[in-house]
């Protein structure tokens, strides 16, 4: 008897997806950094994981959460499919937008005051 598989259950184990390897050959991945594929099409040779996340991120930026969720793989995972194709080029990060720092109120307070002198 073949036993059931649950739900979100992979038929593949998580380190045949990556060849045997645990840790992604960049460091600099974070789970908002945005991912856009540079070329239209999938180039022969990729595995269907990776062609999947080129897929995902052709329309646009993608977090690597975000990539992460839409191939139902842990973050760890994500991170060496998505470092493998930074590394040949098929991928560009762009870190995400740095929170802006608050300003200094006597500036907003002159502007306000210039702004209600003005009407």
């Amino acid at each position: 008897m073949t036993p059931r598989r649950r739900p979100g259950e992979r038929l593949v184990r998580s380190y045949v997806v990556t060849d045997g390897r645990a840790h992604p050959t960049r460091r600099s991945l974070d789970l908002v950094t945005l991912m856009i594929a540079t070329g239209d099409a999938s180039p022969p040779g990729l595995s269907p994981e990776k062609r999947r996340i080129l897929e995902l991120c052709r329309p646009g930026a993608l977090s690597l959460a975000e990539v992460a969720g839409h191939l139902e793989l842990p973050v760890s995972v994500t991170k060496v499919l998505v470092a493998d194709l930074m590394d040949s080029g098929h991928l560009v990060s762009r870190a995400p937008v740095p929170a802006a720092e608050p300003s200094d109120t006597r500036i907003l307070q002159e502007v306000l005051d210039g702004l209600r002198a003005r009407l």
